[in-house]
């Protein structure tokens, strides 16, 4: 149940009639995770702990650096040199002191992803490599758990929510493991607030899966071009022979 406080702090929430005190409740009862604490983990992972999510789990391996802060916007000068996770822990507890937050200071692979994700409800990926995004894919799969997907570079940013339903396609079912674009921004460069724009929107595809308000992006790649100002959709389709999620 909410305590007298919580119901002030999430009264927003709770006065939209898609969520509601009960929906309030959901979301305090929720355990997410979120791979990397960087442009796109920031407000990710920000934004679920100012809404409430009860139990965060934050996974980054790296730490921060100077180039970081154009973008990363949960870390700050005097968290140069610090592990992300360490840095974004301190900041997300004082947001939110009510949430329990999780830090992971590795790299993820198979087995830890395994064992994660039969502990949360939902997987978000603000990772940077192809390598890691199949993996966690994998682990979604495996154990039924929605994965919200992210992806931002130079002034174009990408959302998609994965395996959200028996006939959801999964991320494999888009990108193929032979894939050769693993770009980033150090080679590339980011406008920052693009990051910011698909690490909202992942957070907000987060609270409807867990509250069941609207109609979540299962099935639809979101594309935004921060140039022209553009949001375009594609349709995106289980496919039947996907090595992960084919029959």
């Amino acid at each position: 149940m909410l305590t007298e406080q919580e119901l002030i702090h999430y009264s927003r929430h709770i006065i939209l009639p898609q969520i509601d005190e009960a929906g309030q409740e959901k979301i305090k009862q929720s355990k997410v995770l979120v791979v990397g604490m960087g442009g796109l983990g920031a407000p990710v992972a920000m934004y679920l702990a100012a809404a409430g999510v009860g139990h965060l789990y934050i996974a980054d391996h790296d730490q921060v650096e100077r180039s970081n802060l154009q973008r990363q916007i949960i870390h700050n000068l005097n968290s140069i040199g610090q592990n992300k996770v360490d840095s974004a822990q301190s900041t997300l507890k004082a947001l939110n002191p009510w949430i329990q937050v999780t830090s992971i200071k590795q790299k993820l692979g198979d087995q830890e992803l395994d064992d994660l994700l039969s502990k949360v409800d939902a997987v978000i990926d603000c990772c940077d490599n192809f390598k890691t995004r199949f993996a966690i894919n994998r682990a979604a799969v495996k154990h039924q758990k929605p994965l919200v997907s992210g992806a931002a570079i130079r002034f174009e940013g990408q959302l998609a929510v994965f395996n959200y339903t028996d006939q959801s396609p999964c991320y494999q079912c888009l990108y193929q493991p032979d894939i050769q674009l693993d770009e980033n921004c150090f080679d590339q460069g980011v406008l920052s607030p693009v990051v910011g724009t698909i690490g909202t929107l992942q957070a907000t595809e987060a609270l409807k899966i867990i509250t069941a308000a609207g109609q979540v992006a299962d099935g639809r790649l979101l594309i935004y071009d921060a140039l022209n100002g553009d949001f375009r959709k594609i349709k995106v389709t289980k496919d039947a022979n996907c090595a992960i999620c084919g029959a």
